[in-house]
This record gives C-alpha cells, structure tokens and sequence, in this order.
C-alpha cells in the first residue's frame, strides 16, 4: 500500500506540472498574435495598396498588404513609387506617398491623437459627417493641429507645403500660427522657419500634390 501511495503521489504531480506546463502555454498564446509578436492596441487597418509598405515597432518590422491591421507606435513606411491608405476610425482615411514615413503615436476612436509625419507626403482625409476628434500630426517643419477634413501637408514646389481643400488646419512653426480654410495652403522652405501667411494655390500645384500621394 505504501509503494502503491507513493506512486499515486508521484502520478499526481506529473499531472499538476503537466497542467502548469499547459496553462504557461496557454497563458504565452494568448500575449501574442499569431505572428509571435506582442498584443497591442489597433489604431487602424491598411485600406489601399499600390507597391510595398511597412510596419515596424521596436524590434518587429512587418509586410505590410491590404487589410493588414496597423498598432499604435507603429512606424509606417512606403516603399519608392508606392501608395498606401490607412483607415484610422470609423470615418478617418490616411494617405501616404512614396517613400513616406508615418508614425501612429497616439491614437483615439474616431482618429484623434497624434501622428508624427518623418517624411514624404500624406493627405488626411476625414468624413465630412465623421465627428470631429482632436488630432495633431507634427513633423520637423512644424505642427499641424487639425480641424478640418481634407488636406495635403508634405513636399510640394521645393518646399514643405500644406493645402487644405475642405474644412480648416492650423499650421505652427518657429512661434508663428497660420489658419488655414478651405483652398488655402502655406509654406515652409525649412525646418526652423516660419510658415508663410495663407495664400491660394494654382490648380496645377494642387493636382501634383494630391497625386503624389493617390
């Protein structure tokens, strides 16, 4: 009887660290994606895809194609004479040229929060019934706070340009602030100077950089 305990007992704990063994595992699963990497908070999907795309967080870089999912600190890059469109919400389109480089900061529901635009060109462009959320997209020319729904902000005629073609975005840089409406767009040679006062732009300048980035 007592070899028979003593095979009981060692039976018994084979099962419990069988089990531990199993629930790690399970426990391990359910921390990452089915990539491997990480859980972490969705900001959006890839919407459009013309070419090659990106994603990268930490040590993590990822393929990007259409319906691929976009986190929060990813770092988001096109590749040459590629296009791509991230929905961001429910009614918030994000687009990027070639060789653009995007970063999903901070994001809220709906597209607010913060994006951070290293470079290339982006048209953000919000549902004009989406409700408004507070979003501001910085880059090294300065910040954009927007308040509109459609607009242009990268390289354009030699400079760092901004257009906004419905709604308003406010524009600082080097302690200025312009507003910006609806067919107004502003300049920055470079970084550290001020934007220039809002201005109408020339039909041709407005097609150039809204198809650098469709």
């Amino acid at each position: 009887m007592a070899e028979r305990g003593k095979a009981d007992r060692a039976t018994g704990g084979l099962v419990r660290r069988s089990l531990f063994r199993l629930a790690g595992l399970f426990i391990a699963v359910l921390s990452t994606r089915p990539n491997g990497a990480i859980a972490r908070d969705i900001a959006g999907s890839v919407e459009e895809l013309r070419g090659e795309a990106f994603a990268q967080a930490e040590q993590e870089r990822r393929n990007l194609d259409k319906a691929a999912p976009i986190f929060l600190d990813d770092e988001v890059s096109t590749g040459s004479e590629s296009r791509l469109a991230i929905r961001l919400g429910k009614g918030t389109t994000v687009r990027l040229g070639a060789q653009a480089h995007l970063k999903i900061d901070r994001s809220v529901e709906n597209a607010g929060g913060d994006l951070t635009l290293v470079s290339g060109a982006l048209l953000f462009d919000r549902a004009p019934d989406a409700e408004p959320k507070p979003l501001r997209i910085r880059s090294s020319f300065g910040l954009i706070a927007v308040r509109g729904t459609r607009f242009f902000a990268g390289p354009s005629a030699g400079v760092f340009g901004v257009f906004v073609e419905r709604g308003s975005v406010a524009v600082s840089a080097a302690g200025t602030e312009v507003m910006l409406h609806a067919g107004e767009g502003t300049n920055i040679a470079k970084p550290g100077d001020a934007p220039t006062p809002p201005a109408r732009w020339g039909q041709p300048r407005i097609d150039a950089a809204f198809a650098s980035t469709m």
